[in-house]
């Protein structure tokens, strides 16, 4: 389970992150919406250690990630597709994930193979294209078999082939009892997976409920609208346009 209590991060005088508490609970596909520059990745980074929170606590499965020895038993994440020496192998960058954590060299195998990239493991990564980075980040993700995921979205530069086996395997990791986070800006995409929805506008929450009980808050019932009403407003109201 992922744990965030009165979370806040400034950046100088501007508040990226204000007052967020929350939980992602093991066992659902949890999606994490807002518009570009809502706090989204700032927020995960926060979860993982990589940001020092101005006030508030995160915690990943009761306890603060940094604190963690070998993190990647306790939670894999995507954040940067591009966070790969460009000369370096899939299989090489892999594998000193692996050492680093005191996992087994078969992890690595295994992961390319679920990832579809074992014919491309030993070319060098600077070669890959963005989808293929993208499905080496969920195989770093993947490779110490941890009960927390978080991904940061996910489905950029992916074809639609690999568009339908992200989904499915987000499903099928939630269906293992694991807790799955998964943030985008797209409505859209989260309505074909997530079961849970928090919603983010200009770093404050404004919605953590069932997807389907998300979709109400709209007059015509449809999800994209009731993201759209809602991010609005949030906005509207922060920059002084509502009262």
């Amino acid at each position: 389970m992922i744990e965030v209590n009165h979370l806040t991060k400034r950046f100088g005088q501007v508040h990226a992150v204000r007052n967020l508490t929350f939980r992602v609970r093991p066992g659902l596909v949890t999606g994490f919406l807002g518009p570009n520059g809502a706090g989204k990745t700032t927020t995960l980074r926060l979860i993982l250690g990589l940001n020092t929170p101005t006030s508030g606590t995160a915690t990943v499965g009761g306890r603060q990630f940094r604190g963690l020895g070998t993190g990647l038993r306790h939670a894999g994440a995507l954040l940067d597709a591009g966070d790969i020496h460009p000369g370096r192998s899939g299989y090489a960058h892999l594998w000193a994930l692996a050492r680093s954590n005191g996992l087994p060299r078969h992890r690595v195998d295994e992961v390319l193979g679920e990832t579809g990239l074992t014919s491309a493991a030993r070319r060098r990564a600077g070669t890959y294209s963005l989808g293929m980075r993208q499905r080496l980040g969920i195989a770093a993700a993947l490779l110490g078999d941890p009960p927390v995921l978080l991904f940061d979205e996910p489905l950029n530069g992916l074809d639609p082939e690999g568009v339908r086996w992200i989904r499915t395997l987000l499903r099928r990791l939630a269906a293992e009892g694991r807790t799955v986070f998964v943030s985008s800006h797209l409505m859209s995409e989260m309505a074909q997976t997530a079961d849970h929805l928090i919603v983010l506008g200009c770093g404050e929450l404004v919605a953590n409920q069932p997807l389907k009980d998300f979709a109400a808050r709209s007059a015509t019932g449809d999800l994209e609208d009731a993201f759209m009403e809602l991010t609005a407003v949030s906005t509207e109201y922060r920059t002084g346009g509502a009262r």
